[in-house]
């Protein structure tokens, strides 16, 4: 009660406020007072249908807030306007939606005025709903392979950025791996793990006491009387096997790592020299 006499006060004050009762004429009758009170204060209904019209024709969808939301809003300034006795066709109303729609819209805007049929306001609302969840699939792709793209190219970055860290961190790891493949690695002469045949000091120290190695043949000789004192190879030929230098062009004396052929059991012959024959 102590509200409503708090408003009906104020209605009162404003109502005989000095400006009020300056700007509404004097009348003697109550009823014709209060008419000229409802007509100052009555909305002017053009400036509402401009209003109206210009919020409507001047929306644009943002992508924030949902897609039907955003047409039932349109749709509804358009149900004001009627009342104002100003109608527009649903044709209409679905034109100034795909106008308002974003540069994302454009294939879907394309579509539709290509083709003959046209769209009720609901079909509209459908295809709108569609048609965004379509683009936000496509965002949520489109982020996932930039972020991948965006975090492979960090990898490269920080490799470049951090290169002396990062070359310490990977010369840590060969260590770590070459120890491993040490401890794994056995060698062939001494049969000792950590090392192999090429670097161990024991195989260094026979090769440099016997001499290189110059050459490794396996033959089989199958002859009845075979003389004490020569050494051959037999390669399958029998007219160049010879006890004498018959067709013996030139010689030479051997080098260090000439002097001797080594056997299988570990025996050796001493080289005389080392010649060029013709057998041809």
């Amino acid at each position: 009660m102590g509200a409503i006499q708090s408003h009906e006060s104020n209605d009162y004050e404003a109502l005989n406020s000095r400006s009020n009762r300056g700007a509404i004429p004097e009348e003697t009758q109550a009823k014709a007072f209060l008419d000229q009170i409802a007509n100052r204060f009555a909305a002017n209904e053009k400036v509402e249908t401009s209003t109206i019209l210009s919020k409507l024709v001047s929306m644009r969808y943002k992508g924030k807030e949902n897609i039907r939301e955003y047409i039932m809003e349109m749709s509804n300034l358009v149900t004001r306007l009627k009342a104002l006795k100003l109608e527009l066709s649903e044709d209409i109303l679905v034109h100034l939606v795909l106008i308002s729609l974003p540069t994302q819209f454009s294939p879907f805007k394309t579509s539709y005025n290509t083709q003959k049929e046209k769209w009720t306001l609901n079909e509209l609302i459908a295809q709108c709903v569609q048609e965004e969840e379509r683009l936000k699939q496509e965002k949520i792709e489109s982020a996932h392979l930039a972020s991948t793209s965006q975090g492979f190219g960090t990898n490269k970055k920080r490799k470049r950025d951090n290169k002396g860290k990062q070359t310490a961190v990977s010369g840590t790891s060969k260590q770590k791996e070459q120890k491993k493949q040490d401890k794994e690695i056995t060698c062939f002469f001494c049969k000792k793990a950590g090392h192999m045949k090429k670097t161990c000091t024991k195989y260094a120290a026979w090769r440099e006491k016997k001499g290189t190695l110059l050459n490794f043949v396996c033959s089989e000789i199958n002859l009845a009387v075979v003389p004490t004192d020569t050494w051959w190879i037999d390669t399958g030929a029998t007219t160049h096997i010879s006890v004498t230098m018959q067709g013996c062009l030139r010689s030479r004396m051997p080098t260090d790592g000439e002097r001797y052929i080594y056997l299988g059991n570990g025996n050796k012959a001493a080289v005389k020299a080392i010649g060029l024959s013709d057998y041809s």
